[in-house]
């Protein structure tokens, strides 16, 4: 019998999940306080034919809170230095629908290995098909459409436990930039299986084993990021980043953050331009313009409404910047997600 594939097509609050969510813009954004994300390991990666659907906050007059869990639907604190489980375990009591949300404190891997899977992020709908590997950053909101066939695991793992790999300047850093779509080795689906066999089991080294399995792993897809370079990653950039996310609404002038960072203008720039191919400006206004792509997509918020709540006094010039930077109006912008 053919896989069901669930309906996913509600906008409203109390239906079936809409598709949207996590980022698959390729860009590296700035995130402060980065502590959690994603890696999903399916297997080829296509744009869906279908259209995205808007996932609706009632309107607030402050900016909506898009929800943040440590594992799916659970508020209770990490238990343990790594968490697995299989798709089939959480989606299939949940429609094969898992709703945009976030994560604050996770980096995760899916390994699927069959069915499909629609994977939103940050108003973007893609169809993922195995084998695939999705690296996920932290407090990217994304959700998932899986079709009933889907088979594969879950791997979420805090990255402060984890400074060696993920902390500024560290080897691996970089796949907490942006999210990420990889071709996981063809040995990836045995290795996450005898990472799950130590993880169940007791045997008395096994924190210390569960860590090398799991480097080995996210190595061996490092290794597969047409992105990755030899060159570390500035902890300034980080520091930047994090005051970006902290003070972007403020408008500051790049002199205050440069100032803030005990750099000149100057230096910033160049260190900006080092690390990411942007100038400090453009860094800031990928920021706003990205955070005023996901309240066009999640809430019902006007354009004059998310105008203002990123600091832009003039919503005319707001809709000038965001034109330039998504090509289109940001009416323009929430039209395409209602298309059918």
């Amino acid at each position: 019998m053919p896989a069901r594939f669930n309906n996913c097509d509600s906008n409203n609050p109390d239906g079936p999940a809409p598709i949207i969510a996590t980022c698959v813009r390729m860009a590296l954004l700035p995130r402060s306080m980065v502590t959690l994300g994603c890696i999903i390991l399916i297997h080829g990666l296509q744009r869906m034919d279908a259209s995205p659907q808007r996932w609706y906050f009632s309107a607030m007059s402050q900016i909506p809170e898009i929800p943040a869990f440590q594992l799916y639907g659970e508020a209770l604190a990490f238990p343990d230095i790594l968490h697995m489980e299989q798709i089939r375990d959480r989606a299939a009591g949940l429609d094969w629908t898992i709703k945009p949300h976030r994560h604050t404190h996770l980096f995760q891997i899916f390994l699927l290995i069959s069915g499909k899977t629609t994977f939103n992020s940050d108003g973007n709908v893609t169809t993922l098909k195995p084998p695939v590997a999705l690296s996920l950053p932290p407090d990217a909101v994304h959700g998932f459409c899986f079709s009933s066939d889907t088979e594969g695991w879950v791997i979420s793992l805090p990255v402060q436990h984890y400074p060696d790999l993920f902390s500024d300047g560290a080897e691996l850093a970089h796949l907490l930039s942006a999210p990420r779509a990889l071709t996981p080795p063809e040995d990836m689906a045995e290795a996450v299986n005898t990472l799950y066999q130590v993880w169940r089991g007791k045997d008395r080294f096994r924190r210390t084993e569960l860590r090398c399995r799991l480097g080995l792993i996210l190595s061996s897809l490092a290794q597969r990021d047409p992105g990755t370079t030899a060159r570390q990653s500035d902890p300034r950039i980080a520091r930047f980043q994090a005051l970006i996310a902290t003070h972007a609404t403020q408008h500051w002038p790049i002199g205050r953050y440069a100032q803030a960072l005990g750099l000149s203008e100057r230096s910033l720039g160049r260190v900006c331009k080092a690390q990411t191919g942007l100038g400090p400006q453009a860094v800031i206004e990928a920021h706003l313009m990205r955070e005023a792509s996901r309240l066009l997509a999640y809430t019902q918020m006007s354009a004059q409404s998310v105008a203002h709540a990123l600091g832009f006094e003039d919503p005319s010039y707001f809709s000038r910047r965001f034109r330039a930077f998504a090509g289109m109006s940001p009416r323009a912008y929430r039209a395409r997600l209602d298309q059918p």
